[in-house]
């Protein structure tokens, strides 16, 4: 039996696509992040409903997601840029490094269990969350930006963990950012230029390393799937400018609470499914 067998089902994962999209879109706006917080469980759950084993969906569903970034970062990224809060010397600066990070991010996703995808998502997400629900207090580890040597190395850091988690770099790059005392509207504008950087090579890294593995669905490209991308794209793109308009009218402590309670949300998700050994 196949889910074109059962239409309940199929109808029901369609418009579980479809929401997801919505909602991608508007938190990559709201909050420079990309949607792959989003996006990864949401694809991982669709992956697994089908039947495909923890060790395909879930690179599927890190790939897929990266695939669906590049756009609605570039769409988030220019809404935030007619804010003139996008730091386009920050973006030159982490270009080479995010794309050596994101290249060894995805050479790791070829032999990584799943189990590694999900605990690396659970520390970062858990540890922003923290920081921005409790408002930052003694969270800071400087009142400016290092140098550009350890902004490089910052840059490799956030591709890598960012390729490996399968988001475009918001919740990372917004970690680091916030931490040397970057405003939080100025953190969430530069991070959704930051995935643009991380979405493209990422995609290609994962398309690469899924290439001759066996038992993916029909439409992947390597571990991106053609279909779960092409029924989440439409809504996301509408959805991308409502976020960014939301996120300049709320205030900066709004804007925290927010995006700590729904990186709380996501890694309380991964921590249920990395305790009770479910997909």
């Amino acid at each position: 039996m196949t889910i074109f067998d059962d239409p309940a089902l199929l109808w029901a994962l369609v418009a579980a696509l479809v929401f997801a999209g919505a909602a991608i879109g508007f938190l990559a706006g709201l909050f420079g992040v990309g949607g792959g917080a989003i996006s990864v469980p949401v694809f991982f759950e669709i992956f697994r409903a089908l039947e495909y084993p923890p060790e395909i969906a879930m690179p599927l569903a890190v790939g897929t997601s990266l695939a669906v970034i590049i756009p609605v970062s570039v769409n988030s990224a220019l809404g935030h840029r007619k804010h003139g809060t996008l730091d386009m010397e920050m973006l030159r600066i982490w270009a080479v490094p995010v794309l050596l990070g994101v290249i060894l991010g995805a050479v790791i996703a070829r032999f990584a269990p799943p189990a590694v995808f999900q605990a690396v998502f659970v520390m970062v997400a858990s540890i922003n969350a923290t920081k921005l629900l409790t408002g930052g207090k003694g969270w800071q580890l400087a009142d400016s930006l290092p140098g550009r040597a350890a902004l490089r190395v910052a840059g490799g850091v956030i591709g890598l963990v960012s390729a490996i988690m399968g988001i475009g770099g918001g919740a990372v790059s917004n970690l680091f950012l916030t931490l040397h005392g970057v405003p939080i509207h100025r953190a969430i504008s530069t991070s959704a230029g930051v995935g643009v950087l991380i979405a493209i090579p990422g995609t290609i890294g994962y398309v690469l390393a899924g290439l001759g593995q066996e038992g993916l669905p029909p439409t992947s490209l390597g571990f991106v799937s053609g279909a779960a991308f092409a029924l989440t794209m439409p809504t996301s793109m509408l959805t991308t400018r409502l976020g960014v308009a939301l996120a300049h009218k709320l205030s900066r402590r709004s804007l925290e609470l927010a995006f700590g309670s729904f990186l709380a949300v996501v890694a309380l998700r991964f921590v249920y499914a990395l305790i009770f050994g479910e997909g």
